[in-house]
């Protein structure tokens, strides 16, 4: 029965958006599944999992996977992007998945996204893409990886893309094209379409990585058997050897070279600090405002106030000591890296309907840049700041 319905809102959702035809009333509760597009964790519990019934054809899984919001419900369904489905695994999520992510949270810091310097897109195009096409990936999957450990869809999604994609270096090189940081030799209006085509392409990048993540893990979907969950005594090993990988990061870097350690240990330091907050920011705001996922927005906003205030101590008149130096760069990188997220951003903006869409996203990016005018623009165009850092890493 699940299934002939599912066939006929599948096939009445493609009509619809293509004829503007109307969406019968017996069928609109498929609408308020949620992102995933599957079957709520009741109805779950009375019929048999995706992997034991014939599979869709990948088109109709996509269609699903890509349904709009279209119900009161949308905040509680937006909320649930990045957790698992099952509330077993919710209650586990607030504590296990905590320290079962710790370790991915630190990607920022391993990739090095600020160091990038490939080609001639700008450094950030490149972890964006990456952290936004593995969370489409992670979406048509989330039912089948949380089956098997509901945290580690949590360590994907939150964790790893998360802290792999960054809001608040997105908001920043936005800002530097304004103010024409590098000095290139070009006028006012080259400025501003500097400026707008990062906002566009980063934009473009990020929404196309994540719906070409979606079409792959469609394609997964069917070929992936059900794995069976690990072991009571892996469940309680993996939230212990996350945290000594995490506290390992101090002593690593104390006796790292203080040459190279802020490009990587310091951002060890603050990542999972950073994921935490987002994390617990999304739980306790995402489902209070039906208008959009209030929980992000916070968390990207604050992330990029952060951002800001250590991009002006660093380019103080007179430099801070090469030790406070990095840990200014361990905060930027990890924990406003980790704290705020295009990927998740992404997938909330791809999830909403149209018009929710184009306003999450407009006061996401005018919030982003009215900060960075406030708080980095305001010490720069008074002579307090430079744009550029003077922070030294070592001494001379």
């Amino acid at each position: 029965m699940f299934g002939a319905a599912r066939v006929t809102a599948l096939t009445q959702l493609y009509l619809a958006s293509r004829r503007a035809l109307p969406i019968s009333p017996e069928n609109s509760s498929f609408y308020e599944k949620g992102v995933s597009g599957l079957p709520s964790t009741r109805e779950a519990n009375n019929t048999p999992s995706h992997h034991e019934t014939p599979v869709p054809e990948s088109g109709t899984v996509l269609d699903s996977v890509l349904a709009r919001q279209q119900s009161t419900a949308d905040e509680r369904s937006l909320a649930s992007i990045d957790r698992p489905p099952l509330p077993t695994e919710l209650v586990t999520s607030v504590g296990l998945s905590i320290t079962t992510y710790s370790p991915f949270s630190p990607a920022i810091g391993f990739t090095g996204t600020r160091y990038l310097r490939w080609g001639s897109i700008f450094p950030l195009a490149y972890p964006q893409a990456l952290g936004c096409f593995i969370m489409g990936v992670a979406l048509p999957l989330k039912d089948t990886i949380s089956g098997y450990y509901g945290p580690l869809y949590t360590g994907i999604t939150t964790g790893f893309c998360g802290s792999l994609t960054t809001f608040s270096g997105w908001q920043l090189d936005v800002f530097k094209s304004w103010i024409n940081e590098g000095q290139f030799d070009r006028n006012g209006l080259r400025d501003v379409v500097d400026a707008c085509t990062k906002i566009v392409f980063t934009l473009l990048i990020s929404m196309a990585s994540l719906t070409f993540g979606i079409h792959i893990g469609t394609a997964l979907v069917p070929v992936i058997p059900k794995i069976r969950p690990p072991s009571i005594a892996l469940r309680r090993t993996i939230p212990v050897v996350s945290i000594l990988v995490y506290f390992a990061a101090f002593p690593t870097y104390i006796r790292l070279s203080a040459s190279f350690r802020h490009q990587a240990t310091a951002a060890l330091l603050f990542s999972f600090p950073g994921t935490f907050t987002r994390y617990v920011l999304s739980i306790l705001l995402n489902p209070r405002l039906q208008l959009l996922p209030l929980g992000t927005l916070m968390a990207n906003g604050l992330g990029t106030s952060l951002f800001a205030m250590i991009h002006v101590l660093q380019g103080l008149p007179h430099p801070v000591s090469p030790s406070v130096c990095s840990i200014l760069q361990g905060l930027a990188d990890g924990y406003c890296g980790c704290l705020t997220t295009v990927s998740t951003f992404a997938a909330e903006v791809n999830a909403l309907v149209v018009w929710k869409r184009w306003l999450y996203g407009t006061v996401s990016i005018v919030m982003g840049q009215v900060l960075m005018v406030v708080i980095l623009g305001s010490t720069i165009w008074t002579g307090n700041a430079s744009a550029r850092a003077s922070c030294k890493f070592t001494s001379a």
